[in-house]
């Protein structure tokens, strides 16, 4: 083979792996999501130019923990038009987003991916296994299931550390009772949660009453808006709350923290964490 011919023959190989590589590139899923807690899995595990578009809630830092980083990414309001005319691969959805849109990309035959409120972290793994697998890089999703259990393990009490009963209490008085995924949370970080002497099962409101009544020793409640404008709102701040005095201790437990798993679980249990260690005195 002459060096010119040798050259060429290089040439044409380099040419045909650059070619494949970036068909394989292109060949990754185009994704859309469509609710918060999908949102913050899919940042993690996508590569930036899959995700066409988190969700509108994404950009809330109320509601959601990556509101910084969603304002760099496009969004959508959920309808089925601006989901189409972005032709995704694959559309993540929740119980609750449109039903229409929903309907409609069933009727187009796009893919969807549809996602429940995990009620635990067996549950919660399996629905990152299922986003990273979607999008092309489940080795992603396995090394954010040890970033979680990492967290976990570092936020767990000491060995031989007593239990301390806590109550989630949010706007309106809603609280997180057994079975969900934050109970599982609390319990992993040495609390015992007391929702159900509320007469609470899973979801539901705590009465500013009841809780008065019978509190807890810690109460891990939301944060109220500046000026909070309704009485929902209002009642994390009442000033009943502030007369239990040392029977009950107060802890700030975001509301964005609530619902959702994944890259969330990582600051729940540093948020429980700290909570613990600050109503018992102990050291980091």
């Amino acid at each position: 083979m002459t060096g010119l011919t040798r050259r060429a023959a290089v040439g044409t190989g380099l040419a045909v792996g650059l070619a494949g590589g970036a068909a394989k590139a292109r060949a990754l899923p185009r994704v859309v999501s469509l609710n918060p807690c999908t949102d913050a899995v899919l940042v993690n595990v996508a590569d930036r130019s899959q995700i066409l578009a988190l969700s509108h809630y994404a950009r809330d830092a109320q509601q959601s923990t990556i509101a910084g980083v969603a304002r760099t990414y496009p969004i959508t309001y959920e309808s089925a038009e601006e989901v189409i005319a972005l032709r995704p691969d694959v559309v993540l959805t929740a119980a609750h987003s449109s039903l229409a849109t929903r309907a409609a990309l069933k009727r187009l035959k796009i893919r969807t991916e549809l996602f429940k409120v995990p009620n635990s972290w067996i549950e919660n793994q399996a629905q990152i296994r299922c986003i990273a697998d979607a999008v092309g890089h489940p080795d992603r999703g396995e090394a954010l299931i040890a970033r979680v259990e990492t967290a976990m393990a570092q936020g767990a009490p000491r060995p031989g550390a007593r239990p301390v009963t806590a109550l989630v209490f949010q706007p309106n008085g809603f609280a997180a009772g057994h079975g969900t995924l934050v109970d599982e949370m609390m319990r992993r970080a040495g609390f015992v949660n007391v929702a159900e002497r509320y007469g609470l099962k899973k979801w539901g409101n705590v009465s500013l009453e009841r809780l008065l009544d019978d509190p807890p020793e810690v109460l891990l409640a939301g944060q109220a808006t500046p000026n909070a404008p309704t009485w929902a709102e209002r009642i994390l701040n009442h000033p009943a709350l502030a007369s239990v005095g040392p029977r009950m201790r107060r802890a700030v437990f975001p509301e964005r923290l609530l619902y959702c798993g994944g890259p969330v679980l990582i600051q729940t249990a540093a948020v429980l964490a700290t909570a613990r260690r600050q109503v018992l005195g102990e050291s980091a």
